[in-house]
């Protein structure tokens, strides 16, 4: 069992930035595979980034080049550093975890809401 908390979320104008947290309950040097994922009102949850327990990288093409994925082990603390919002970036944000890459279970955070808007 992973929980996992995300954070950081809030009200930002349009070229503003924003850095979302996520904590995990586990030790996240071990999680096979973390990412964000977003939800806009009406829409499907997508991909906005992930990173492997070997720190590869990578990013939907429509933050690429904005946002930035990181982590820190000693913390079990994912971030997610957004820049030059955009008010098409407004969704909830979730984290998540896929502790174990044989294993097809996986943990979702509670979302932490963004809203891009002046």
């Amino acid at each position: 069992q992973v929980q996992l908390v995300e954070s950081g979320g809030g009200l930002v104008q349009p070229g503003g930035s924003l850095r979302l947290s996520c904590a995990a309950s586990a030790s996240i040097a071990t999680i096979y595979r973390m990412a964000w994922y977003r939800q806009a009102p009406g829409k499907q949850r997508e991909l906005v980034s992930s990173i492997t327990r070997e720190g590869s990288i990578n990013y939907a093409d429509s933050v690429k080049g904005r946002f930035t994925i990181s982590r820190d082990n000693a913390k079990n603390t994912v971030f997610l550093q957004m820049s030059g919002l955009k008010p098409e970036d407004t969704a909830v944000y979730y984290c998540y975890a896929w502790p174990n890459n044989y294993i097809p279970q996986n943990y979702w955070g509670q979302g932490t809401q963004v809203t891009v808007s002046s």
